[in-house]
């Protein structure tokens, strides 16, 4: 099957995105390109597992990668060193306290390595999508001093995990820790950590097929959010 790259245009339906399978085995997962930031694509996108990612310079690009790295709540690997962490370190954790400091200290963390993918663009349209009730934000404070978070998009029973930072050992992973805490209770199914790495893959993330994902994400998305970020 020969697979090409589907590019959006700003002006056309923007909850429309191709088929899944379509996606590009070279570059693993690139879907489409072009297209908007829009509270109304990004939720289109996350509804169908799909989500943007691109550097400065580069074109909107959307990805649907196969495998994809999950996490599911009850299967958060929670380590003696890292239970130790939550009960002495100090870290006082907030949900939604300060979204748009989380995103900058994610962007900053990426400026000092090799880049960053959350542009200015990316930056306005999820403060957007917080601004709506759609993203939402963890928070790690030392001191009364912002130390670690991570920030992601919430539909349903589904928590898509965007970007993480730690400026103190075991930090965004305590943010992890209190997000999977609550999600247990209120019945979270699913955090989409989108590609693997060493950090997620300590904590119990898990590669899944596209497909697999793809389901549970259309039934995980399709009623009320859980109350993951309403409560005390």
């Amino acid at each position: 099957m020969n697979k090409t790259i589907t590019w959006l245009t700003a002006e056309g339906d923007h909850e429309w995105f191709p088929p899944l399978e379509q996606a590009l085995d070279e570059p693993e997962g690139l879907l489409a390109a072009g297209g908007d930031l829009s509270p109304a694509r990004l939720l289109a996108a996350y509804r169908r597992g799909i989500f943007p990612w691109y550097s400065a310079g580069q074109p909107l690009l959307w990805w649907s990668p196969n495998p994809r790295e999950v996490l599911e709540p009850g299967e958060f690997k929670c380590s003696r060193s890292l239970a130790k962490t939550l009960r002495n370190r100090g870290f006082e954790v907030s949900f939604d306290r300060d979204f748009a400091a989380v995103v900058e200290a994610c962007a900053r963390r990426r400026e000092h390595s090799s880049g960053t993918w959350i542009t200015p663009e990316m930056h306005a349209a999820y403060c957007e999508l917080h601004t709506r009730g759609h993203a939402h934000s963890v928070e790690v404070r030392l001191a009364e001093k912002l130390v670690g978070g991570l920030y992601g998009v919430l539909i349903g029973r589904v928590f898509f995990g965007e970007s993480m930072f730690s400026h103190e050992r075991d930090a965004s992973k305590a943010a992890l820790a209190r997000l999977v805490e609550r999600g247990v209770v209120a019945g979270l199914t699913l955090i989409d950590c989108q590609l693997p790495t060493p950090h997620l893959r300590s904590l119990g993330s898990k590669s899944m097929d596209r497909s697999e994902f793809s389901a549970l994400v259309r039934a995980g998305t399709g009623g009320p959010d859980v109350p993951l970020f309403s409560t005390p």
